[in-house]
């Protein structure tokens, strides 16, 4: 073989090496474009999901709207919504997206773009352990609770009260040590708890009452003066046992309040607003005797 075909031989391979060395170059950019179009789409679909789980079990007509206008403004793509029932009917919405991802490089070998899409699971519950609980408790017979027919009653037009004074033991004046301690926490404690609400998750059984007005402290009355006009979470109880720093509150669930006003005098006073439906931050109650009562604190998390 001469020099010249030796020579016409390289150039065929060459060009046959780069062709195939692009056609992977382009393959791997477009790829990772693709993927990147992917992660997108799963986050349209998560976000979706907990938007529209968030007017679950109540209406899933406006879940399935909430979840559209959620996804509408990630991005688009919204496939389809469907429901199911995890703990309760109705109480989980899946969502699909999908959108069609562009080649660039790709088109070169007759593709132009190509599928992909994701989807979301998400999943409204009652609330086992709660975070970001204010101290201050509120008894299950509360008129606008369970003591009135028709009621929990969670709406603006409901406003009521919450007595705050000796509250059936001695030493106990409605608040909670959250932190789980006995003998009584600092007013600036306590208020920071109003304030900010306890920073951990906190389980439904037995805290020990925080003994003393506390809420009459300068403190508290500055966090309660912030609060005004927003929700707390407040621990609901059943039954008070004990005294003093022994005295014992069985809290049962937890309930939204929007609070208006208060007042604190000595002994005695009281927070004036309305109980509310809540989605809160807090590890979802299963299904069966581990359910607490409804008093319409949910919280919405996403699910397999």
């Amino acid at each position: 073989m001469n020099a010249r075909n030796q020579t016409g031989q390289a150039t065929v391979l060459t060009l046959v090496f780069l062709t195939v060395l692009l056609g992977m170059a382009a393959l791997v950019l477009d790829v990772g474009s693709w993927y990147r179009a992917d992660r997108d789409t799963q986050s349209t679909a998560d976000s979706a999901a907990l938007a529209g789980a968030q007017a679950l079990p109540d209406s899933t007509a406006d879940a399935s709207s909430l979840a559209s206008n959620y996804a509408s403004k990630n991005g688009g793509g919204l496939d389809g919504v469907s429901f199911s029932s995890s703990y309760g009917t109705n109480d989980t919405i899946k969502v699909t997206v999908k959108k069609p991802a562009q080649g660039i490089f790709t088109r070169l070998f007759g593709v132009s773009s190509i599928n992909v899409g994701s989807k979301a699971t998400a999943r409204t519950a009652l609330i086992s352990s709660a975070k970001y609980v204010a101290p201050i408790v509120v008894k299950n017979m509360h008129p606008k609770l369970l003591g009135t027919a028709g009621c929990p009653c969670f709406d603006p037009s409901n406003v009521t009260t919450i007595p705050l004074g000796r509250n059936g033991a001695p030493g106990a004046f409605d608040l909670l040590n959250l932190d789980g301690s006995r003998g009584g926490t600092s007013p600036g404690i306590l208020a920071d708890w109003m304030l900010k609400g306890y920073d951990g998750y906190l389980d439904i059984g037995q805290y020990y009452s925080d003994p003393g007005a506390k809420w009459d402290s300068s403190q508290m009355h500055d966090a309660l003066d912030q609060r005004i006009g927003t929700t707390l979470l407040f621990p609901v109880y059943d039954d008070l046992i004990g005294n003093g720093s022994n005295a014992q509150y069985h809290v049962i669930g937890w309930v939204g309040f929007h609070l208006l006003s208060y007042e604190a005098r000595g002994s005695s006073g009281s927070i004036t607003g309305y109980f509310t439906e809540v989605i809160w931050s807090g590890l979802q109650a299963t299904s069966g005797s581990g359910q607490p009562p409804n008093f319409g604190a949910r919280s919405v998390q996403l699910i397999d």
